[in-house]
């Protein structure tokens, strides 16, 4: 299955979704980039606010929710918005709840029409001892 999001005629993204592949509304599994385009690499995003205050400590869902907030951030600071974004990476510190971070993402991201591509990692910690979830993306903007 083939979806394609297009803003101008001369850059486009498309999201596969191949038979053979598993299908998930969470995500795309291949994202393609041609024609001119702008790309927006944001790096890793903790649960810290603008004061520099961690935010949810121990509260995984809490902790997503601030990280979407800084992407949403980043990727507004850069001219992009969710929909221009093809690349989630995401990390999760061990025993935390999956779950929890999940429905976080879905309520503050919300269900976007071309989900993009995803890796998700546990990991045995982050740069901080009370950072529970960090993530990054890429995101490309038709020029």
């Amino acid at each position: 299955m083939t979806e394609q999001t297009s803003t101008a005629t001369d850059g486009r993204v498309e999201f596969l979704n191949p038979d053979g592949l598993p299908h998930n509304p969470a995500f795309s599994n291949v994202a393609v980039v041609e024609g001119s385009v702008r790309t927006i690499y944001i790096g890793g995003q903790d649960a810290v606010d603008a004061a520099g205050t961690i935010v949810g400590i121990g509260d995984i869902a809490a902790q997503t929710e601030q990280v979407l907030r800084n992407l949403r951030t980043a990727l507004q600071a850069a001219g992009a918005g969710p929909e221009h974004v093809v690349k989630w990476n995401v990390l999760v510190v061990d025993g935390q709840d999956f779950t929890a971070g999940y429905a976080a993402f879905q309520r503050v991201w919300g269900n976007q029409p071309h989900p993009p591509v995803i890796t998700a990692a546990v990991v045995k910690g982050l740069a901080h001892p009370d950072f529970l979830v960090e993530m990054d993306a890429i995101a490309v903007v038709p020029a």
